[in-house]
C-alpha cells in the first residue's frame, strides 16, 4: 500500500481529531452546543446530566453521536459510494474517541466567548472540510448534506447543514437560554463558512485557456472527463491563431488542469474564476472514487 492510498485515511483522522478537539477545548467549556447530530447528542447529554446531577468532566455525547449515525451509515452505503462510507465511519469513530477521551477544561481556554466561538468554528470547519475533500464526511448531517449536494443543483453541504442546525438551536433556546443559542448559532455559522470554503470540490470554477496546442482540449476531455467548448481566435500583437478553450471544473481539479495544460504548452494563458452558480449539465464530483 502506497502513500496515495493511505493519505485519505490519514487526513480524515487528522481532520476529525481537529474538529473534536475544537469542540471539547473551545465550545463545550462555554456550555455551547456544536452543530448537526453532535449538537443533538450534546443536548441529550445536558438533559440527562441535569436529571442525574452529573458533573463529569468527560463528554459521553460521543457514544450517543456514534449511535445516531448508524441509520445514516446505512443510507450512505446504499446510496453513495462505499469509499465514502468507510471514510465517514472512520471519521465518526475518531471523533467519538477524541470527544470521550479529551477532558473538558473547567474554565474556557480563551477568556472572550466570541473569540472562542470564532476560533472553534474555524478549526471545526477546516477539520470537517478536510474529511469532505478526501471523499469522506464527518458523519451526521454531513452525510445528508453530501446526498443533498449531489442530488440537487446548487445544493451544498454547508447550506443544508445550516438549515438543519437552525432546528437544533431553536431547541437550545427553548430548553436553555437565548444567549447559549445565539453563541451556538455564531459558532455554526463560522463552521459552515469555513467548511464550504475548504471543501473545494463544492466550488465551481470557470477556466479559459488560450493556447496554440490543438490537443489540449482532447486531453481535458479524456483525462479530466470534463466538457469543453472552444473557438478559434487570434493574438492581436502576433496575429497568430490559437484555441480559446472554456471548461467548468471544481476548484479541487484546478491543480490537475494547470499541470495538464502547462505540460503541453508552457506559454499557455489561463484565466480562472471561482464561485460560480452553474445551471445545466455540470457534474458534481463530491465523492472521490480513486
Amino acid at each position: 500500500m502506497n502513500w496515495k492510498q493511505i493519505k485519505p485515511y490519514v487526513i480524515v483522522i487528522f481532520g476529525s481529531s481537529l474538529f473534536a478537539l475544537g469542540v471539547n477545548l473551545l465550545v463545550v467549556p462555554l456550555n455551547l452546543y456544536s452543530s448537526g447530530l453532535l449538537g443533538v447528542s450534546q443536548v441529550l447529554r445536558s438533559i440527562v446530566n441535569l436529571v442525574i446531577s452529573s458533573q463529569s468532566q468527560y463528554d459521553w455525547s460521543g457514544y450517543v453521536y456514534f449511535a445516531l449515525n448508524i441509520p445514516l451509515y446505512i443510507m450512505a452505503y446504499r446510496s453513495l459510494s462505499h469509499r465514502f462510507f468507510y471514510l465517514s465511519v472512520l471519521s465518526t469513530i475518531v471523533q467519538s474517541i477524541v470527544l470521550v477521551l479529551i477532558p473538558i477544561p473547567q474554565t474556557p481556554l480563551l477568556e472572550d466567548a466570541l473569540t472562542s466561538v470564532l476560533v472553534g468554528g474555524l478549526i471545526g470547519g477546516i477539520g470537517i472540510g478536510l474529511c469532505l475533500r478526501e471523499g469522506g464526511s464527518g458523519g451526521g448531517f454531513d452525510i445528508l448534506g453530501m446526498y443533498y449536494a449531489l442530488k440537487t443543483k446548487g445544493g451544498s453541504v454547508g447550506r443544508l447543514s445550516l438549515i438543519l442546525n437552525a432546528v437544533v438551536y431553536v431547541i437550545c433556546a427553548v430548553l436553555f437560554d437565548i444567549e447559549t443559542a445565539i453563541y451556538s448559532i455564531l459558532y455554526v455559522t463560522v463552521f459552515t463558512l469555513a467548511l464550504d470554503r475548504f471543501h473545494t470540490q463544492n466550488i465551481a470554477t470557470h477556466v479559459m485557456i488560450f493556447s496554440q496546442n490543438k490537443e489540449i482540449k482532447k486531453k481535458i476531455i479524456s483525462q479530466l472527463r470534463r466538457g469543453v467548448t472552444y473557438w478559434h481566435g487570434y493574438g492581436a500583437y502576433t496575429d497568430h491563431d490559437m484555441d480559446i478553450i472554456v471548461t467548468i471544473i471544481s476548484k479541487y481539479e484546478i491543480s490537475a488542469l494547470k499541470k495538464l495544460v502547462l505540460d503541453m504548452d508552457e506559454h499557455a494563458f489561463i484565466v480562472i474564476s471561482e464561485g460560480l452558480h452553474v445551471i445545466g449539465n455540470y457534474e458534481k464530483r463530491l465523492l472521490n472514487e480513486e
